[in-house]
């Protein structure tokens, strides 16, 4: 059955909740409840029942379970480091000891070239860039909604630009099926990379974060953020509760002044090595056919029984001791696992109603000339913040959009980087991505403190990639 105009109805609630009331749980739970109120119409007690059902149909999924496990487990990771000393090791060796770190736009190009490098994974880059510079940004006075922002930005765009993960193979197996069915001609592969000069939002995005860092001339919401944090060190807003939480009662043992670097260094380390191993197994020898998801699960927990044995041989904690900061850790994160969870949720629903279908079809057909790949992106970048998923908006856009440049004779690549540049849009600031959350917590804010310094950052972003897609639309 089709929804029309209806479709878009829920993830739009979804998004006001969340700008105007700031609660975002809320926010999710009410558009999932409106996706299958209409879906089984306009039956209140059928809606609270499928939607009760929905929820806990995300955790039957196993890729979603791996994800909360891990998600979890980071938690304990993070307070283990913090406890045993690591961080303050890392953070004096960088800032003290050899004099790396020196000031707060050092520590941002920190953050931004470990996003660069950590592109194998979207979750994992946001992850590691969050545990290794947040305490190294909060010494320099770096607000935690600019940390957020350069750990986003440097997640989904990275791992669209440098298509060596699933990503790539995803995109790849897209565009195979398009030269299948004959719409279009060519190689898989060789049509991707044709493709990446035209990303034009991933390429601008990184260039524009780069800028920020550098000149360190903010605006709007970020502009406020960063002030604050200089004038009164204050490193998020009053009233914020970050989704780690800062104060979580432990505290370091290790002796002040004697902390050791190695203690953050080391597990880190084994965390990257473990996941391109996973990888390189999980793909049978070929990285870009790995599973991820299964790789950070695996790689976490080995770093996990690293840390047991590193921490008990230096005497800093029983094994009962371990265990017990592990649970701590884990319960952390129980609220950021509750968000993920109903984004996941709400994700089905508007698969459900067919939001994203529904936006496709208004271009389907109707759009010809020079001014496609614009078009193009412009509602694969209103699909994606709709509905907080980038793969999906690839999955329905890619092949609508290949057959139109088709039939318009216009240029296959520039056509998929219309496609990819919308769908990362999305996934890049939409509060209903999951890597938007995770953004927000790997820094230590709150969901809404992150979108709303964000989201003008990203939409001038987006406004040149649009404009790119004109131009050079109409050049080739």
């Amino acid at each position: 059955m089709e929804y029309g105009i209806l479709s878009v109805v829920p993830p739009v609630l979804a998004l006001f909740i969340a700008i105007k009331w700031r609660k975002i749980s809320l926010a999710l739970l009410a558009g999932t409840f409106l996706c299958h109120f209409i879906i089984n119409k306009w039956h209140p007690f059928a809606a609270v029942n499928v939607t009760l059902n929905g929820i806990l149909g995300v955790w039957s999924d196993a890729d979603n379970l791996k994800i909360f496990l891990f998600t979890s487990l980071m938690g304990a990771f993070v307070l283990l480091v913090r406890v045993s000393g690591g961080v303050n090791g890392f953070v004096n060796f960088l800032t003290e000891k050899n004099k790396t770190i020196k000031s707060k736009r050092a520590a941002m190009l920190l953050a931004y070239i470990i996003g660069l490098i950590i592109f194998v994974d979207g979750l994992l880059s946001i992850m590691f860039t969050g545990v290794v510079t947040r305490s190294i940004s909060d010494k320099l006075k770096v607000s935690r909604e600019k940390l957020s922002y350069i750990c986003d930005s440097t997640s989904a765009p990275v791992n669209a630009i440098i298509p060596l993960n699933s990503w790539g193979a995803m995109l790849m197996g897209l565009i195979g099926a398009s030269i299948g069915a004959g719409v279009i001609s060519g190689e898989p592969v060789t049509l991707l990379i044709a493709s990446l000069p035209f990303q034009f939002y991933c390429i601008v995005t990184l260039i524009f974060v780069l800028v920020i860092i550098i000149t360190g001339k903010d605006f709007g919401a970020m502009k406020k953020a960063e002030a604050r944090v200089e004038s009164t060190g204050k490193l998020y807003d009053d009233g914020v509760v970050p989704l780690l939480n800062d104060e979580d009662g432990a505290d370091i043992r290790a002796v002040k002044g004697k902390e050791k670097k190695g203690n953050m260094a080391i597990p880190l380390a084994i965390l990257i090595a473990g996941t391109f191993a996973g990888l390189l197994v999980s793909g049978g020898g070929n990285i870009t056919k790995g599973d991820g998801t299964t790789s950070i699960l695996y790689a976490v927990i080995i770093t996990l029984i690293f840390m047991l044995i590193q921490y008990r041989a230096q005497k800093l904690m029983t094994v009962r001791e371990f265990g017990g900061y592990v649970l701590k850790g884990i319960s952390s994160m129980l609220s950021l696992v509750i968000l993920l969870s109903l984004a996941f949720a709400i994700g089905r629903g508007v698969s459900a109603l067919g939001t994203g279908k529904f936006l496709a079809s208004l271009v389907e057909g109707r759009v010809s000339g020079a001014f496609g790949p614009a078009i193009v992106f412009i509602l694969g970048a209103v699909m994606s913040f709709c509905t907080g998923t980038s793969w999906g908006t690839f999955s329905i856009m890619m092949p609508i959009a290949l057959q139109m440049a088709a039939s318009m004779n216009a240029d296959i690549p520039l056509t998929i980087g219309a496609v990819i540049s919308g769908g990362i849009f999305g996934d890049h600031c939409s509060p209903l991505s999951d890597t938007t959350i995770l953004s927000s917590m790997s820094a230590g804010t709150d969901l809404y403190s992150h979108v709303r310094t964000q989201l003008p950052y990203a939409l001038v972003c987006a406004a040149a990639a649009a404009a790119l897609f004109v131009i050079f639309g109409l050049l080739i």
